[in-house]
């Protein structure tokens, strides 16, 4: 199998009755990719970053955008919340967070033991994502929004892109830690944010911060906030979508 990685460009490339049947495009940039009579029948695409409101997928000359990000919110009661921009609307937005990670929780907990480390597909796990989830929280509430410079819990999951960006990984666990200290550490980074929006005013949603990993471009507490709830819902979606194939 032909295998292509970061280090092929195949920018404005052209495919012409060429079988890609079952491939798989993985972390890669398909943007204003066009397709001309395709067969599509049966494709999977997962794209995190497809805002209704701001983004365009044309499938037959119908933008489908809005029709996918209004179907996640009726899946995802509270993710309509995702970009609140007040401190009231925002403890709402959080409280819906918290009740639909619970849910799933329980679920998992109600599943055979195990199951909370059990890959589909390739994907992370239930115990991974939770992980990920704390390394985000740490990345841009501890980072950027606190603006502590190490506020990385060592059990935190770097995504893919800090392997290769050369990012400092000594940070993190080497081993996988018990799930029940996942899941504590899960539940201190919940309350932490949580502790947060209960005293936040509005004038602190303006203050201006650093991206964490790109200081050149501007933040915002709010916009921090933002990218905490986004990471929330896009790993509920994913973790809602492998437990339902273990199902």
């Amino acid at each position: 199998m032909t295998a292509f990685t970061r280090s092929d460009d195949l920018q404005t490339a052209t495919f012409t009755d060429v079988n890609l049947s079952g491939a798989r495009f993985v972390r890669c940039d398909l943007s204003a990719v066009i397709l001309r009579a395709a067969d599509v029948s049966g494709a999977d695409i997962d794209a995190p970053w497809l805002l209704a409101g701001d983004d365009t997928l044309l499938v037959n000359g119908v933008n489908v955008a809005p029709f996918v990000d209004a179907e996640l919110n009726r899946r995802f009661p509270g993710r309509e919340l995702r970009l609140a921009d007040t401190p009231e609307a925002l403890r709402t937005a959080w409280a819906a967070v918290e009740r639909a990670w619970s849910t799933i929780t329980d679920q998992v907990a109600a599943m055979p033991p195990g199951t909370e480390d059990i890959s589909v597909d390739g994907e992370w796990s239930f115990a991974q994502t939770l992980r990920h989830l704390v390394m985000a929280t740490d990345t841009w509430f501890g980072r950027a929004i606190l603006r502590i410079e190490q506020p990385y819990h060592p059990i935190g999951q770097p995504h893919a892109e800090y392997e290769t960006d050369g990012e400092d990984m000594s940070v993190f666990a080497t081993t996988k830690p018990p799930y029940d200290e996942v899941l504590a550490v899960r539940a201190d980074r919940v309350t932490q944010v949580r502790d947060f929006l209960a005293a936040l005013t509005p004038a602190e949603l303006a203050a201006a911060r650093q991206h964490p990993r790109a200081p050149e471009y501007p933040e915002t507490v709010l916009s921090c906030l933002h990218t905490i709830l986004e990471e929330e819902w896009e790993h509920l979606r994913y973790a809602t979508r492998d437990l339902a194939t273990l199902s």
